[in-house]
């Protein structure tokens, strides 16, 4: 595979318009108006944040994203889709609430939010995954895939589990729907918690394997009869189902991979990673812990592969921050390296998403940085 372009350039600006103005540049230098947008539908995907979290990206980059796919006579639309865990964003009615209390909406972005997977976060579509060895399909909430075409805008940070979360963080995991993310997650079943249960057997009519049964007026689920879709999680409203199973192994970055793969293949792609506010967790947390690096700039590249390549190898070439989570980690007496993600989650195996997307055809490692 050739070697990629990936077009950066730092957080310093004097001009009128600021950084959202400095992110159009980025994006048109990059190639972004070799794309065909007239009359075509186009997924912004990001990430909203949580409540309680602040490290999300602001909603001025996102207009400045639909601002030019309008420009070129697109539909844009930014979209996420609902999560596996508890939280603000486990249905569309509370996510579409959350993404309006940090800003995002028509009168703010210029374009319309939709929450890809539906209400529940069933609402999908099983799309083929090319070159695929841990999964054949990937189940992507249907919005995605009904566009014509996808636009990352990631926050490019570190992960609890994952190392990194960066481009293909934001489409692989980011677009599955909730049967899709039990399926990246999943090395078992989802179990309920007794004491949250309510009886209300809401649970039970969500399930399509009869797995759900009552003892005592609590539910209970059958893992045998189980199939790890998920939409349990969501139909609760009291938080008592939960997938106790999450892991940060090869596994998991390797299906995030191809759920990428998934999303991406067959169209119009484009990729974008925002490197600030490096909080070493996920923006689905509800609270962001301190930068471990400073803020470093914004990238853009048709490659996803090889712009989360070139953003770490960005990260890891800064000074790093004091009093973070590598800190404590140091105090706790773990032995320092020159690896950022693995000094700040030293269980993760960031490297194998990169490694596994380039093995599937995602991108390449293989990078020219041009930066302006």
């Amino acid at each position: 595979m050739e070697t990629a372009k990936v077009y950066f350039t730092d957080f310093r600006t004097k001009k009128d318009g600021g950084l959202p103005e400095k992110l159009k540049m980025l994006c048109r230098k990059a190639g972004i108006e070799n794309i065909d947008f007239n009359g075509k539908f186009t997924a912004i995907k990001m990430h909203f944040g949580e409540e309680g979290n602040l490290s999300y990206l602001r909603p001025d980059f996102a207009k400045a994203v639909a601002d030019i796919v309008k420009e070129a006579g697109g539909k844009p639309f930014l979209t996420d889709c609902n999560t596996l865990y508890p939280g603000k964003r486990k249905n569309a009615l509370d996510h579409l609430d959350i993404a309006q209390q940090h800003g995002f909406m028509s009168l703010t972005t210029g374009c319309q939010v939709i929450i890809s997977d539906g209400l529940k976060g069933t609402d999908d579509v099983e799309v083929p995954v090319v070159n695929g060895e841990y999964c054949k399909t990937a189940k992507i909430g249907r919005a995605v895939m009904d566009a014509d075409i996808f636009i990352s805008l990631a926050h490019f940070k570190g992960h609890e589990m994952t190392g990194f979360g960066g481009a293909i963080k934001n489409i692989g995991m980011g677009c599955a729907s909730r049967a899709g993310k039990m399926d990246q997650h999943n090395t078992g079943k989802p179990v309920v918690n007794q004491e949250n249960c309510k009886g209300c057997r809401i649970c039970s009519k969500e399930c399509g394997s009869n797995a759900i049964s009552y003892e005592n007026k609590k539910a209970f689920i059958n893992p045998d009869l189980c199939k790890g879709c998920g939409r349990c999680i969501g139909s609760c409203n009291f938080d008592a189902i939960y997938n106790p199973n999450y892991d940060a192994a090869e596994n998991l970055d390797c299906r995030m991979a191809e759920y990428t793969q998934a999303v991406c293949y067959g169209r119009p792609c484009f990729h974008i990673n925002l490197i600030l506010d490096v909080s070493p967790w996920c923006d689905c947390h509800g609270f962001n812990d301190a930068p471990i690096i400073p803020d470093i700039g914004m990238a853009a590249s048709f490659d996803p592969v090889a712009l989360d390549q070139a953003c770490s190898d960005l990260c890891m070439n800064v000074k790093r921050n004091e009093n973070t989570l590598i800190t404590d980690n140091i105090k706790n007496g773990l032995k320092m390296t020159k690896d950022l993600w693995k000094d700040s989650t030293p269980e993760s195996v960031w490297q194998m998403t990169l490694v596994h997307g380039e093995k599937i055809g995602l991108g390449t490692r293989k990078y020219e940085l041009i930066k302006i």
